[in-house]
């Protein structure tokens, strides 16, 4: 990214770190701010960020923007059972929308198939550009169930020394599948942010 966008990426994404600190009661809103913003200013700028922006299925930028504010967090001492729910809650707003669709789709009875389908076509592209290893993804006519050794999101957290805090981005599953509860059952067995593995399985009900 050259300096207007990372400028107008920065710009989009503080507006979630704001909403933490606001809805956590702490003071000195913008001085926290503009740490946050030159704290991610330099991870944009940084080799690992040039080294991990290489994945077409991945929103790096958004991943970065993300450890940033558990970074800050962590020096304002929060530990990390406080840090997850915070920064979720912080982010809700983003979630709220696409839940909502999620809830529609969810009326009809075709609602597996487009699930399976999105499974399908987001392990087709996690696999071409190399961002998730898959143990196995087994594809079935009423489950899909895949386990995954190794993951992008997990590894840029671990490269800041932050591994368990990847539990954000982990959750956001559970957060989607929970527009899905007519027709689909999600269940996750373990995930790599504090596990050997990510072990899923989605089934119609």
């Amino acid at each position: 990214m050259n300096h207007r966008e990372i400028n107008k990426t920065i710009k989009s994404y503080s507006k979630y770190y704001r909403n933490v600190l606001i809805n956590e009661g702490l003071e000195d809103v913008d001085q926290r701010m503009a740490s946050y913003e030159t704290r991610l200013k330099e991870m944009y700028d940084s080799n690992e960020f040039k080294a991990h922006d290489i994945y077409p299925s991945t929103n790096v930028s958004f991943v970065y923007a993300v450890i940033a504010m558990c970074l800050e967090l962590k020096e304002a001492g929060y530990t990390d059972d406080r840090i997850i729910p915070a920064v979720e809650k912080g982010m809700e707003g983003r979630w709220k929308a696409f839940v909502k669709i999620l809830n529609f789709i969810d009326r009809f009875p075709f609602c597996f198939s487009v699930v399976r389908k999105w499974n399908e076509s987001d392990h087709a592209d996690r696999v071409k550009d190399n961002s998730i290893t898959y143990d196995y993804f087994n594809l079935e006519k009423d489950k899909v169930e895949y386990h995954i050794s190794k993951c992008m999101y997990v590894e840029m957290f671990s490269c800041y020394g932050i591994r368990p805090l990847c539990k954000i981005f982990c959750n956001t599953d559970r957060i989607a599948y929970s527009g899905l509860t007519g027709h689909v059952e999600f269940i996750r067995h373990s995930d790599l942010s504090d596990g050997d593995a990510c072990f899923d399985e989605i089934i119609r009900r």
